[in-house]
């Protein structure tokens, strides 16, 4: 192997690996079991993007409920994961350190593929405005190469 594919293999590998586990992500974000919803950042530009990750298990406790015999993942619990992923993203900057990010709104929401049990699903959010202590973010999830939802997210800084 060459020196040169050797780096590309390398690169490729680092590409993927986790920069934050479960237990980093909950020294940023106030979020526990059950309710914290994110399982890995893949990347991070603190204050102006994040590439998050949710490895859906089969036996998750929203699927025996939504729906019995055709278990589909609950649209709302997909935009709070976009949201969690979006609070590690500003919670990560110098300044928002210890703080707390609330859950202002959701604006154009679109649900277009059903996310189902054994998905892994990703979660990119762009902070696209901020102002004071609110702002808002571009949010998309996608499994595999497909977006299941997209929305705007709104969020106020505890100051």
């Amino acid at each position: 192997m060459s020196a040169q594919e050797s780096f590309l293999k390398q690169e490729v590998l680092f590409k993927y690996m986790s920069l934050m586990n479960i237990e980093q992500i909950k020294q940023i974000i106030p979020h526990r079991e059950p309710f914290l919803l994110i399982d890995e950042i893949i990347e991070l530009e603190p204050g102006k993007r994040v590439f998050a990750r949710k490895h859906l298990k089969k036996d998750e406790s929203w699927f025996r409920g939504h729906f019995p015999g055709k278990p589909i993942q609950p649209g709302v619990l997909t935009v709070e994961m976009l949201a969690q992923a979006g609070a590690v993203c500003l919670l990560s900057a110098p300044e928002n350190k210890g703080k707390i990010a609330f859950f202002g709104g959701i604006d154009k929401a679109r649900f277009k593929k059903p996310i189902l049990p054994g998905d892994v699903v990703d979660l990119n959010v762009e902070i696209i405005k901020v102002k004071g202590a609110f702002g808002r973010a571009k949010a998309i999830a996608t499994v595999g190469e497909k977006k299941a939802v997209v929305a705007e997210i709104m969020f106020a800084l505890e100051k």
